[in-house]
């Protein structure tokens, strides 16, 4: 446990050694851990830090503007007496800051309502109310078939080349909540490259959707330390807004990959023993305490959802990363690399797909009552349709039966009309409708997941389209 911070800060010129954005300073008495710390360089300047690990002999510091140029002889150190905060307002909507939250387009300065800490406060388990009602993201994939709710956490485990980016970007335009209520985006984007802060700017601006969203940005060639404070800095907004404003935010962080490096990058320069694949062996505990964030607390109106964006190395969902994550998370969503190579977009593979949650924001008064009939269905008869495919290949399509051959011809409409969608911006009710008429090449007494009541209000005639 930390100590209880002094109220008095210490200014000390023991700088004993240099490592990666580390410092170490002999002799701090009365330091506590996450405790703010200033470092006057030999020509006046100023950087920021913060005590990452204290001892009877050393503190550990973590330059957050980069060790370059201290000069161990002629540098101080100002230990603050306080932990790292955050100035919050309403008016950091439309705003694009750095990641520590000063903002960097040129417009001016926000006068901050509090300044909260950025550790935020955990929630008490008996205080969390149970995510419900869904966010209407206008992909069909999702929305259908692993719908994002109110309060949950879904990542999205992409690779490499995959267009991720492209897709974050369309949900952020297209996410919509129930009208009446009060909806922000926070985005934050860690380790990402000046071409990709260019098209989530230019996206965000040229729809009209950087209105409601506060955009996080911490570039590739920004200090690495930087990556670590950019999603706290970010979920300590939201949570502002969501508890002191009432407000639906939806928290999205990319990418969580440059994250985890930036950890396994300041555990190296501590010399501290490597866990799996070298990541720290705190790894988990450290995504916890960023991805237990999201959620709804009894008494209030706002919420906290979480989309997180991962790259997984080589493709290997089985990596530490989106192993954790995957762990700690409510399902996951999964980009193919197969779909994307046949010009399918989104490329969302949903068999591997999982929305855990997806039952508490869906049915009668929030979707529609068939929704959970038609997602079942949809899903049984893709899966059935893509294990035809690997039949095929070995006996030929003359050795299928009738039915099988509609199975198969249903996998490759699905693709074709239901997960790729482009630009489009889906309702629920079109997405529901488009899962109808793919059904429509069936017998109804194939039709096992859902109930002969909804088939007969729901089913179209092959060919027809659903109203």
């Amino acid at each position: 446990m930390a100590n209880k911070l002094s109220l008095v800060s210490s200014e000390f010129r023991t700088i004993s050694y240099v490592t990666g954005p580390l410092i170490f300073v002999e002799g701090a008495k009365g330091v506590s851990y996450g405790e703010m710390v200033e470092i006057t360089l030999s020509n006046g300047k100023i950087r920021n830090g913060q005590v990452l690990e204290i001892s009877e002999e050393l503190a550990c510091v973590q330059v957050f503007e980069g060790t370059q140029g201290i000069d161990v002889d002629k540098c101080s150190v100002k230990f603050k007496g306080e932990i790292a905060k955050i100035g919050v307002s309403v008016d950091l909507l439309g705003r694009v800051l750095n990641g520590f939250g000063k903002p960097i387009d040129g417009g001016p300065e926000i006068l901050p309502e509090a300044r909260v800490e950025i550790a935020g406060s955990p929630i008490n388990p008996c205080s969390r109310a149970e995510p419900r009602d869904f966010i209407q993201t206008g992909i069909s994939a999702i929305d259908t078939l692993n719908t994002l709710v109110r309060g949950q956490k879904l990542p999205i485990f992409s690779g490499s080349g995959l267009p991720a980016n492209e897709l974050i970007a369309q949900i952020i335009r297209q996410a919509k909540v129930k009208s009446g209520e009060n909806f922000a985006i926070v985005f934050g984007a860690m380790g990402i490259t000046n071409r990709e802060a260019s098209f989530f700017q230019q996206s965000f601006e040229q729809t009209g959707a950087l209105q409601k969203v506060v955009f996080f940005l911490n570039l590739a060639d920004d200090p690495t330390i930087e990556r670590i404070v950019t999603p706290r800095c970010a979920l300590t907004v939201a949570e502002y807004l969501a508890f002191e404003h009432d407000m639906q935010v939806l928290v999205v962080l990319t990418d969580m990959t440059n994250y985890c490096e930036a950890l396994r990058e300041i555990s190296t320069a501590r010399e501290e023993v490597p866990g799996r694949r070298g990541y720290p062996g705190y790894m988990y505990t450290d995504l916890s305490t960023i991805y237990e964030r999201a959620g709804r607390i009894k008494g209030k109106k706002g919420s906290i959802t979480q989309l997180i964006i991962l790259t997984m190395p080589d493709d290997d969902i089985t990596h530490p990363i989106p192993d954790l994550t995957g762990y700690i998370t409510e399902g996951q969503i999964v980009l193919s690399r197969p779909l994307h190579r046949r010009g399918v977009f989104p490329p969302i593979d949903v068999l591997p797909c999982l929305s855990r949650l997806m039952n508490m924001g869906i049915g009668e008064g929030k979707t529609r009552e068939d929704h959970r009939g038609l997602a079942n269905q949809l899903y049984a008869s893709y899966a059935q349709g893509r294990d035809l495919r690997r039949l095929v290949a070995i006996v030929g399509e003359e050795a299928l039966s009738e039915l099988d051959r509609k199975h198969l011809k249903f996998a490759d409409d699905f693709e074709k009309f239901f997960i790729s969608q482009g630009e489009d911006d889906r309702t629920i009710e079109k997405s529901l409708g488009t899962g109808w008429e793919l059904l429509s090449i069936y017998p109804d007494e194939e039709l096992k997941q859902i109930k002969r009541e909804f088939i007969t209000k729901y089913k179209v005639k092959p060919g027809v389209e659903s109203k």
